[in-house]
């Protein structure tokens, strides 16, 4: 059997693409230059993940899409829409949680439909419904100390997902869990990809993390980041999710994409 492990991904016809960027970069104060002229786009209702070596601009590049943080050349657009700061169609799913710590579950879920001005009855009944689709239901009154590391991250997740945003940001969500709890998230993060049909764009360090979740992988070179490949894994994901890490394609695509990093170690 022949096996095409590496595919460059094909072009996104611009009705498809949820996010696009052209010629982005950023340079920061004191001169480092983080990313160079990136252009790439990410397709509606896929999973795209941003893998490169430490310090080459992935959690930059994310903020910048979240508006977090202004490029200093280039253009966002986010449904057609320039990027001028947040705004409600993305959503940001931060590393270190970022709950409240005077906050209930429920009360942290519904935290961003109360800022959009959502009824305490409507914005709690969405509340409790993503706190069950995350598999918290019948915590919805601990709060943040009373719970996990991989439980905190789900209350977090959550609250992304309750303000319906269409793009959802992750800033490697899942690295302050023990690995068990890690492989249980992206199984769970490849089921609410079909639930949601959002446009996900997760930050890893982990090549194996984001070949198993992603539909695209966008490689990012060393300082300044730039656009170094855009891969699309061809991996059957028809449901059998226990059967995806031992497929030839995903073995190869992990070995070709580590191959391609090496070179930035060296």
């Amino acid at each position: 059997m022949t096996v095409h492990a590496n595919p460059a991904a094909p072009p996104v016809a611009a009705a498809d693409a949820a996010v696009v960027l052209r010629d982005v970069s950023k340079t920061y104060a004191g001169g480092v230059h983080a990313l160079d002229a990136v252009s790439v786009e990410f397709p509606r209702g896929k999973l795209t993940s941003l893998l490169g070596p430490s310090g080459c601009g992935k959690t930059t590049l994310l903020k910048i899409i979240a508006g977090l943080l202004p490029a200093t050349s280039g253009e966002v657009l986010v449904n057609g829409r320039p990027v001028a700061g947040p705004g409600p169609e993305r959503a940001f799913v931060f590393q270190d949680f970022a709950l409240m710590p005077w906050e209930s579950v429920l009360g942290n879920v519904a935290f961003g439909l109360e800022l959009r001005g959502i009824g305490k009855s409507e914005r709690q009944r969405t509340a409790r419904h993503y706190i069950a689709e995350v598999g918290l239901a019948g915590f919805e009154d601990k709060y943040p100390h009373e719970l996990s590391g991989g439980m905190r991250q789900r209350v977090g997740l959550a609250r992304a997902l309750a303000v319906k945003a269409d793009v959802l940001l992750m800033d490697e969500p899942f690295s302050a869990v023990d690995e068990q709890t890690r492989r249980k998230f992206q199984e769970d993060l490849l089921r609410l990809r079909e639930i949601e049909k959002k446009t996900f764009v997760f930050v890893t360090h982990s090549i194996e993390e984001a070949v198993y979740v992603s539909d695209r992988i966008v490689l990012l070179s060393t300082r300044p980041g730039r656009i170094s490949q855009v891969i699309a894994p061809d991996i059957p994901r028809d449901g059998d999710v226990d059967g995806i890490r031992r497929h030839p394609v995903y073995l190869d695509t992990v070995d070709t994409i580590w191959r391609g990093l090496k070179q930035y170690l060296d």
